[in-house]
């Protein structure tokens, strides 16, 4: 049993360093004697290897999560005038990056045991301005994309997958970012693969496409002064690289050992009839980057599991059409019911490879004596 005083991290990224101290320490030290700062030869066999685990042709390392979608838009045509359908449940970033390519952001509600977009939605919320589509797979589970591109190829749409959650996330034999005409990565810290700073990616099995992310994300230009047109400057840097073509021989490894501990949280809940656990679609594969329950008195469990060292987060506590950000849309409260539902209710617990099964326990525990204290 851990200890009560321990604090149980929602993301244990201090574990996670020492269990492979050594070996991010040599590809760093490997880069700063290389002083390949810019691009270099990390880079080049990261997005090699980012590219192969993902099952598609070309991976373009940028600067964030947020540029790889923006990016993305850019480089499919998608500007001022047209219209992108998203979930409504998602992180800003999202939504940002349709904004920051000068279209407009177009959300629909979600499916309420999956918490993701709910596809039958997509047709009603299509117009005439409408450009792409964007499926966000939500805590490292995929949107069913077999519906999504067929409502996509029906209408000319193009479809970006938001896969910043979903790293290495399987359906049907293909995995997260595969499917669309791109997929977007955040390699943010705390991702199931997460660098050490911003860094992101875009993976596409459409040359051209992966050319002109290239160019947009390097300023445009096909070499050092040969700009074929503005762009940004949104790369992804040697020491981030190295580091992150560390973290993927492990990614694997990861993947199986935060499915063994949603499994564990499964078991250790399932007594717990106000505690609604995490839909797993039958089709896909869910790697578990978030582990999501539903609890009527999320607030009271959250302050309950905080006094007890315990740390959770909540993803995302207010839908997008509701933030102030979006007011102008009109979208009030009722718009998107679902998901307004579930901002109530959803409590992430901690996980991550390296939680451990009596730290699990103890969360649990945790939350049956809250829920037995609430029924008094």
């Amino acid at each position: 049993m851990s200890s009560t005083n321990e604090t149980i991290r929602f993301v244990d990224l201090v574990a996670q360093y020492h269990r492979y101290k050594d070996e991010l320490s040599a590809a760093i030290s490997d880069t700063l004697e290389a002083t390949a700062f810019i691009g270099g030869p990390a880079l080049g066999r990261f997005e090699k290897g980012f590219a192969a685990l993902c099952g598609t042709q070309h991976c373009v390392g940028v600067g964030n999560g947020t540029d790889a979608i923006f990016l993305a838009l850019k480089a499919l045509g998608v500007g001022p005038g047209d219209e992108v359908i998203t979930a409504c449940n998602t992180f800003i970033a999202t939504s940002e990056a349709v904004t920051m390519a000068g279209a407009t952001p177009v959300f629909v509600d979600v499916d309420d045991d999956t918490a993701l977009m709910d596809v039958s939605k997509l047709e009603a919320a299509i117009t005439p301005a409408t450009k792409a589509i964007i499926p966000v797979h939500l805590y490292g589970q995929l949107v069913p994309m077999a519906e999504v591109m067929a409502v996509a190829k029906k209408h000319d749409l193009f479809v970006i997958e938001d896969s910043a959650q979903a790293h290495a996330a399987i359906e049907g034999g293909v995995r997260a970012g595969a499917t669309g005409h791109a997929g977007c990565f955040s390699f943010y810290p705390g991702k199931n693969l997460g660098a050490y700073g911003d860094a992101g990616g875009v993976v596409t099995n459409d040359l051209e496409l992966a050319e002109k992310v290239r160019m947009l994300a390097n300023h445009g230009r096909a070499d050092k002064f040969g700009h074929v047109m503005e762009g940004v400057n949104s790369r992804l840097d040697g020491l981030q690289a190295a580091i992150l073509e560390v973290k993927l021989r492990h990614l694997e490894t990861w993947t199986a050992e935060r499915q063994a501990a949603a499994k564990r949280y499964d078991a250790l809940l399932a007594d717990i009839p106000q505690v609604r656990l995490p839909k797993v679609r039958a089709e896909g594969a869910h790697v578990f980057h978030l582990y999501v329950i539903r609890c009527p008195d999320r607030d009271g469990l959250r302050a309950f599991l905080g006094e007890r060292n315990i740390q959770t987060g909540i993803h995302y506590p207010v839908p997008l059409h509701l933030l102030k950000a979006y007011e102008h849309q009109g979208n009030g409260p009722g718009t998107f019911p679902v998901a307004e539902k579930m901002a109530e209710e959803i409590v992430s617990l901690p996980i991550s490879p390296e939680i451990t099964e009596a730290q699990q326990v103890r969360v649990a525990e945790a939350i049956r004596e809250f829920m037995s204290r609430s029924e008094k």
